[in-house]
């Protein structure tokens, strides 16, 4: 498969980390972590423009990009400590949804299977399924568990007739065996959807969904304590799925379903981060990022801020794995006594 760079925009990396070839392993090859472009859109239910996506999370930060970013709360540079390059975009045109799911999947797959952890900037979710399923086919069919932060569960048994879009990749995941119900967390629901027979079926699945009247109740702590003993059992990797409309649109305006009632932006970093330090993560997308309907970036800042904490996290595990020091988001940043 021929690279494709910045599909809508001009080429630019991620905060200007290395590019590379996906075809040619010997550039990317020391990476632990690399960034793939899905700008499809072709499977959203109401307002489109998420395409623009990925362009918007490379670029949009106030620093040079220079392909550093160091952590004030973990004390990691994950851009450098990950060798993190940038795959450029997967050619995914909207007219042709099941050529571009397939595309993305067989990129995923190529990342995963080289021992390197895709990062997937959407697009909308219907990309998930793919960018799991591309997973599950290096980890194994079933040992990859999802935690997924949405405003809606996208378990529909269709769309508008179709079985692929934005309101039905998990279902497709899970009826496919790719991952299973009960190693399936979902995080952050709310509003007036699904109805009673698409949650009999994620209850029949045993899917576990925290909605934002449980969190309000219990606190985000407890739910994700619960969430990552169960992603855990076994499981051999964990996919971390993030929709940008969990955040209440008040703070995420540039999405294409907005929903109110949501997480704050800090809760969501803060839970990224705190995933990502906690567990072996088989993938990470960040998803329904819409520059059309954004004001002052706010929200490509916030999916671009989602992917740091995410590769932070990944990196102070590696580190604490190998034994080397790292610091925590409690400790002070500076200590003069």
């Amino acid at each position: 498969m021929t690279r494709v760079g910045n599909l809508y925009g001009p080429d630019a990396t991620f905060l200007g980390v290395p590019s590379a070839d996906p075809d040619d392993l010997s550039q990317w090859s020391k990476a632990k972590a690399a960034i793939v472009g899905a700008p499809f859109d072709g499977g959203t239910s109401h307002r489109p423009g998420c395409r623009f996506g990925p362009q918007a999370m490379r670029t949009t930060d106030y620093l040079p990009h220079d392909g550093q970013r160091p952590s004030l709360a973990l004390g990691v540079d994950p851009l450098v400590e990950l060798a993190v390059v940038d795959l450029g975009d997967v050619e995914m045109p909207s007219g042709d949804t099941e050529r571009s799911l397939h595309a993305l999947e067989d990129r995923i797959s190529v990342v995963a299977g080289a021992g390197v952890t895709p990062i997937i900037l959407g697009g909308d979710h219907s990309i998930t399924l793919p960018d799991v399923t591309g997973v599950a086919r290096h980890v194994g069919w079933g040992r990859v568990s999802v935690i997924h932060f949405d405003a809606h569960a996208d378990t529909g048994e269709s769309q508008m007739g179709s079985l692929y879009g934005h309101g039905t990749p998990m279902r497709r995941l899970i009826e496919s065996g790719a991952c299973r119900g009960d190693r399936f967390l979902q995080i952050g629901l709310r509003g007036y959807w699904p109805g009673p027979e698409t949650l009999s079926w994620m209850a029949e699945q045993g899917m576990r969904s925290f909605e934002m009247s449980e969190i309000v109740a219990r606190g985000l702590d407890a739910v994700l304590d619960e969430a990552l003993e169960i992603a855990v059992q076994e499981c051999d990797a964990v996919f971390l799925s993030v929709d940008i409309d969990v955040v209440d649109p008040g703070s995420a305006p540039g999405t294409g379903t907005p929903e109110p009632g949501g997480l704050t932006s800090r809760q969501l970093l803060d839970a990224v981060r705190r995933v990502a330090m906690s567990v072996a993560l088989g993938g990470v997308d960040v998803v329904e990022v819409a520059p059309p309907y954004d004001h002052a970036e706010v929200t490509a800042y916030l999916g671009n801020r989602v992917v740091l904490e995410a590769l932070s996290g990944i990196a102070w595990r590696l580190r604490t794995l190998r034994g080397e020091p790292t610091r925590t988001p409690s400790d002070p940043l500076l200590d003069t006594r």
